[in-house]
C-alpha cells in the first residue's frame, strides 16, 4: 500500500459577508470590533477589513438576505468578552458555559451576521 501524498498548504478561508452598505459595515467593524479598513472597491459593492491574521470581505446585497454565521476560537474568552462589551459590540448572547461544554458568547453586526466566540 502506498503512502498518500501530503496535501498542499492552504491559508485560512476569507469569509464574504452580506451587508446592506459596505462602507458602513467597514466603519462598524473598525469602531466596534477593532478591525482596520483594508480597501473599498470604487463602486462600493465590495470591500475588506482585517484584524491580525483575520480578513473579512463584505459584499453589498439587497435585503432581505440570509446573514452569515461564523465560529471564532478565542484563546482568552474572558478578555475577548470584556473587550467587545466595552467597545459597544452588539452581544446578543452573553458569555456562559453552554450545555455542550463550550464557554461562548455571540455578537451580531449591523446586518445580522453572527459570530459565536468560544473556548472549551
Amino acid at each position: 500500500m502506498s503512502a498518500k501524498e501530503p496535501l498542499s498548504s492552504m491559508s485560512q478561508p476569507v469569509p464574504e459577508l452580506p451587508v446592506a452598505d459596505v462602507a458602513r459595515a467597514q466603519q462598524h467593524y473598525r469602531d466596534t470590533l477593532g478591525f482596520e479598513i483594508g480597501w473599498l472597491y470604487p463602486d462600493k459593492e465590495i470591500g475588506a477589513v482585517s484584524r491580525g491574521d483575520v480578513v473579512i470581505f463584505f459584499r453589498r446585497r439587497r435585503p432581505p438576505f440570509e446573514p452569515a454565521v461564523h465560529w471564532v476560537f478565542a484563546e482568552d474568552i474572558d478578555a475577548s468578552y470584556r473587550e467587545l462589551k466595552a467597545s459597544g459590540a452588539n452581544i446578543v448572547d452573553p458569555l456562559e458555559k453552554k450545555p455542550w461544554g463550550l464557554r461562548q458568547f455571540t455578537v451580531a453586526d449591523l446586518d445580522g451576521n453572527r459570530f459565536h466566540f468560544h473556548h472549551d
